[in-house]
Formats: structure tokens, C-alpha cells, sequence
């Protein structure tokens, strides 16, 4: 089987399933989430495909009934992260050397799985776990974990046909290495798809993991692991090590075999990891490299020629979808004065005509933010609104943590657009919006550009085409994935590949072959057919 030349064809999106009242997919996610929301499950770590549980435990509650308990896990100590290592190390011996093609029908089978036997266990353990609605949960924890497998197979497919030119006096080739050491994962709360890509991505290109999991995604991304064992994945492969991150990251970035950190979290913890790295390079075997996603601060700005209609469904989509708990979500608006009345209208009327509640409640399309620190820092940042005489609250506003850590979809309008709301992270409900007069454009424009340090996703909505081309070229770097007349969220693996660059990270585009081969160390081998016999060269006579 292995001396085939093979190549995965470009595979399409999985189809979004849309649940309407009485289908069958309806009938058996509602079916399943009776059943996870009955039951306490006990999740342990996973080293070397064997389940360790230290004691040291933790609960995984609904961000809708904090009250609820779904689970509880077990918390590495220094131990088990040495041991995951020196599993990920050893399994890496023999993942390595098999062919990439059976690598990656691992990876095509877990797709599979996931597409027709676990999509409602799934979708489910991240509706409840990580608060997410049925229509949030599908395009995540369904189709996209799914497209990553299967784009990824077909990406490293043509990664490995990329050879160099032989001519007649030698053959050139490269061999796509994988890097030398063990990668280090570590994974965020919002997306399942992220926590499945940032494993599956390295470990396709023949990389072993030491995974670090979010605390607040622990249902589905144990879930996960077990998907990946009854693909086919051997043991060690990815090694699942719940437990504190510094305590994780104290022992993973000291080791000597340390050759990448793939992560998507914060600002702060990402810079933390570099640093750490820095301070350790004399005593790693290669230099790591690192990959990360951080935050964003993303924008949706308006031409006058926009149709307020489309924009305010834009705002209302990519602000409050998912309780603005996106990386890409948008935040901070720029809205011209002439078309700002009927937007306004067209907001309002859709914003509060929003239902707030559990995930269960299908007719819910705004759920609960994932825990209490994250509605202390929102709410804090609506209470800054409020009592400034910069700012009005024009909807929404209020909070509620009694039972579930809900908060209403809150738009902000302000006249100054260095308002904190306009420049810094708060990932939740909240949008700002600044008025801008219409003459004012370019101007706007460069302060777009320049507020933020972020340079995530953005959006301009115009109609009017040299406008369109003005902002795609002032906005050149405010944002790695750019949307023209559409909100700034909902990239497609195979379709927009996802980054940005500035504070927002490396922007490695996730959902491309560019970030596979970021998990390679190419090896180029030259093989001379006739070797030379003597010293002189031509000229030399």
C-alpha cells in the first residue's frame, strides 16, 4: 500500500444541518442533550492511551445553570506532564515513519465518525459545556472540526508532491520532517473545532502532542479524544493533560525536546509562552516554533453608500452570534452620520428582539458567557459605559449571574472614538459604535487603522467600488481575514483561511497548507549520479 503515489481530492464543506422542529436531526440532538444533562460523567487525563486519574479534581458546570454539574476532571501534576512527554516523544518514533497516507486516513475517518455516528454527542457536549446554541454548536463542533480533517489531508497532499528540479547529472527531492521534538497544544474554550484542529494539524505532518486543554471545554474535548482512539490513532499520539496551565507550561517549555507550542487563547498567556521561550533557548535541541492565535478588536465600517439594512444585520450577526465570545467578532463600528437614523432603527428592532436563555431553549439565539470571570470583565466594561459622559447605552445593558452568566446584547454609542470600548478586548455582547460626519471618510479610515492594536478580522460595507478599494488599502493590516459587505465572522476551513497578524498573532491561516507547514523541517537530498574524479575545474587548464 505504501508505494502509492497518493492525493486526496479537494474535498466541499460539510453540509450545515438545520435542525427545524420535528427532523431527525432535531429529535436526536434534543435526545442527546437529555441524556449528557442527566448524567455526571468523570473525565481523567489520557497518556499514552491509558486514562490516569490523580484525585487532584475540578468541576465542568453549564455556563447556563452554573449549578449544574456535567462533569468532573482530574488535574495533572508535575508527573503526568513529564510522563506525557516522554509518551509523546517515544510514540513519535514510530508515527513518524509511517506513511503520510495513513496518517491522514486517521484523520479522514474521525471526520467521518464525527459527520455520522458522534455529531449529536458532540454538538451537544458543546452546546452545554461551553454554552453554545444549536446553530453555533453544528457549524462548529460539527462541520468545521470535520472540514479541518478533511481539508488538512487534501492541503498535505500537496504539500508532499512539492519537489525540487533533478536535471541529468542528480535527482533532488525533499523529505517534509517533521519537527524534532514534541509540539505543546494548548487550546481555548470557545472553539471545539479549534481544539480538534490545533492537535490534528501537527499531528498529520507526523508531529506527537502534549496537549493542554481549556478548562471550559473539557466535555467535548475529552469527547474528542475518544473519537480520535476509535479512528485509529495510536496511542501517544496526542496526549490529553487537563490541569493549570502554569503549572503544564512550568514543566513543557523547560524541556529540552520542545519544538513547537500551537495555542489560540489570550494576549497575555501567549506572550507569557514566548518569553519563557526566549529566557530557555540555550537549552532546547531547535529553536520552537510557535504558532498562535490571540484577540482582535474587529470593526465593521460603513460608507454612506452602504445599505443600512444589510449593515445592521452584519452588526447584530457578528456582534451578539455566540455572545460575541469570537475572536472575530465584531466590536467597534464606524457608522456615517446620513444612514446612521435607519441602521440605528434596523439595529434596534433586531437587537431587541433577541431571546436570552439556556441552550436548550432552542429559541434562544443569546446563551450564557462561559464563566464568572469572563461576566465580571464584561459587566465591568458595560458599568465603565455608563457612568461616562463619553458614552450612551443605547440597548441592553443588564446582567444576570444568579443562576446562569447571562447578559443582555448591549450596544454603546460614543462621540469619542478612543473610547476604551472602541480600543480594547472585552469578549462578550458588547458593541461601540462612533458617528463619523460622511466627509470624513479617509480620515476615518486611518483612525480605524490606527486605534487598536489588534488586526484580526474586519468588514467595510459600501457600494460604491472605489470606496471599496480606498478601505481594502488603507485597512491593508488592520485585518488578516477582510470582509466586504458581510460581518466579519464565520470563516470556512478551504475557503477563507484564518489569522491576523499585529496583537492578534502570527497569522498562520488555520484552514490552509499554510499552516501545515509550519509543522515541517524540510530536508532537501541531493543524489549525484556519476560523482566526480578530479580536483580541476575547466577554467583551471
Amino acid at each position: 500500500m505504501n508505494n502509492a503515489i497518493y492525493t486526496f481530492r479537494e474535498p466541499v464543506n460539510e453540509q450545515v444541518l438545520t435542525y427545524l422542529p420535528g427532523s431527525a436531526e432535531r429529535k436526536m440532538l434534543e435526545a442527546e442533550l437529555t441524556d449528557q444533562s442527566n448524567k455526571v460523567i468523570d473525565i481523567p487525563l489520557i497518556i499514552g492511551g491509558l486514562e490516569i486519574r490523580t484525585g487532584i479534581t475540578g468541576r465542568v458546570v453549564m455556563p447556563s445553570d452554573h449549578n449544574h454539574v456535567l462533569a468532573t476532571y482530574h488535574m495533572a501534576s508535575d508527573k503526568e506532564v513529564s510522563l506525557a512527554i516522554k509518551t509523546a516523544l517515544d510514540a513519535k518514533k514510530n508515527w513518524t515513519n509511517l506513511a503520510w497516507m495513513e496518517r491522514a486516513s486517521v484523520m479522514i475517518k474521525a471526520a467521518e465518525l464525527i459527520s455520522k455516528k458522534y455529531r449529536y454527542l458532540l454538538n451537544a457536549a458543546t452546546m452545554l459545556g461551553q454554552g453554545k446554541n444549536i446553530y453555533q454548536a453544528e457549524i462548529d463542533s460539527a462541520c468545521e472540526v470535520i472540514d479541518y480533517l478533511r481539508f488538512n489531508s487534501y492541503f498535505a497532499s500537496l504539500i508532499y508532491r512539492e519537489q525540487p528540479v533533478s536535471d541529468s547529472q542528480s535527482i533532488n527531492r525533499i523529505e517534509y520532517r517533521p519537527l524534532e521534538g514534541f509540539i505543546y497544544t494548548i487550546t481555548p474554550f470557545n472553539f471545539t473545532a479549534i481544539a480538534s484542529n490545533l492537535n490534528a494539524s501537527v499531528a498529520l505532518m507526523g508531529n506527537t502532542t502534549v496537549w493542554k486543554p481549556s478548562s471550559t471545554s473539557l466535555l467535548s474535548n475529552y469527547y474528542l479524544m475518544k473519537i480520535y482512539k476509535e479512528a485509529g490513532l495510536p496511542d501517544g499520539v496526542i496526549n490529553f493533560v487537563p490541569g493549570s496551565g502554569t503549572l503544564i507550561s512550568s514543566v513543557a517549555l523547560k524541556h529540552r525536546d520542545l519544538a513547537g507550542i500551537h495555542f489560540t487563547g489570550s494576549n497575555d498567556t501567549f506572550n507569557s509562552l514566548w518569553k519563557q521561550v526566549a529566557e530557555n533557548l540555550p537549552s532546547y535541541r531547535s529553536y520552537p516554533k510557535l504558532v498562535g492565535e490571540t484577540g482582535g478588536k474587529d470593526f465593521i465600517f460603513a460608507h454612506n453608500s452602504a445599505n443600512p439594512l444589510e449593515l445592521a444585520t452584519a452588526i447584530a450577526r457578528g456582534a451578539f452570534e455566540y455572545q460575541g465570545q469570537k475572536c472575530s467578532a465584531a466590536s467597534r463600528a464606524y457608522i456615517p452620520r446620513s444612514i446612521w437614523d435607519e441602521t440605528k432603527d434596523h439595529l434596534l428592532q433586531m437587537t431587541e428582539s433577541i431571546t436570552v436563555g439556556d441552550v436548550r431553549n432552542f429559541k434562544c439565539s443569546v446563551n450564557a458567557v462561559i464563566d464568572e470571570i469572563s461576566f465580571n470583565k464584561i459587566m465591568g466594561y458595560i458599568d465603565m459605559a455608563k457612568s461616562s459622559d463619553e458614552a450612551t447605552l443605547i440597548t441592553g445593558g443588564n446582567g444576570n449571574k444568579s443562576k446562569g452568566f447571562f447578559i443582555e446584547p448591549t450596544i454603546i454609542v460614543t462621540d469619542n472614538p478612543h473610547f476604551v470600548t472602541m480600543k480594547e478586548e472585552i469578549f462578550g455582547p458588547v458593541m461601540t459604535i462612533y458617528i463619523y460626519d460622511d466627509e470624513k471618510f479617509e480620515e476615518t479610515l486611518r483612525l480605524c487603522d490606527e486605534t487598536s492594536p489588534f488586526g484580526l478580522t474586519g468588514a467595510i460595507f459600501t457600494s460604491d467600488k472605489y470606496a471599496m478599494i480606498k478601505a481594502c488599502r488603507i485597512l491593508r493590516y488592520a485585518a488578516g481575514n477582510f470582509y466586504i459587505n458581510d460581518k466579519p465572522s464565520g470563516a470556512m476551513v478551504g475557503q477563507q483561511p484564518f489569522g491576523g497578524a499585529r496583537a492578534s498573532g502570527t497569522n498562520d491561516k488555520a484552514g490552509s497548507y499554510l499552516n501545515l507547514v509550519r509543522w515541517v523541517s524540510p530536508r532537501t537530498i541531493k543524489e549525484t549520479l556519476i560523482p566526480a574524479t578530479g580536483f580541476k575545474y575547466p577554467f583551471m587548464e
